[in-house]
């Protein structure tokens, strides 16, 4: 690995996180909004209530692996990517919470002793 004098790592591009994750339920409702659909249509369509999807594109609730499945059905995109987007999320708001990083660096340092 090559070290840079005077650059501050953390401002490179490769280690920046976004200010505030995006759920990947903002990008459901780009995707309808695309596609000129309702919400209540998708609901519909794929088998859900109104209120489940709502949660979801309104970043209440996660994409578990059935809506993933789901959504490819309807919309035509994988699974495996709305199952990659939620999880990305789900990291970006781990490594935004303070006390539970912390939490990550005192274990870090009991295992470097062991």
């Amino acid at each position: 690995m090559i070290t840079l004098p005077n650059v501050d790592t953390s401002m490179i591009a490769n280690n920046l996180t976004p200010y505030e994750p995006t759920h990947p339920g903002s990008l459901i409702r780009e995707e309808l909004e695309e596609r000129k659909m309702t919400q209540a249509k998708l609901a519909e369509q794929i088998g859900v209530s109104l209120s489940l999807l709502n949660e979801v594109v309104n970043g209440k609730r996660n994409i578990n692996t059935e809506l993933a499945l789901l959504l490819e059905a309807a919309l035509g995109i994988s699974a495996h990517i709305w199952l990659d987007l939620q999880s990305d999320y789900n990291l970006q708001v781990a490594k935004s919470d303070v006390s539970f990083m912390r939490k990550l660096a005192n274990i870090r340092n009991i295992a470097a002793v062991l």
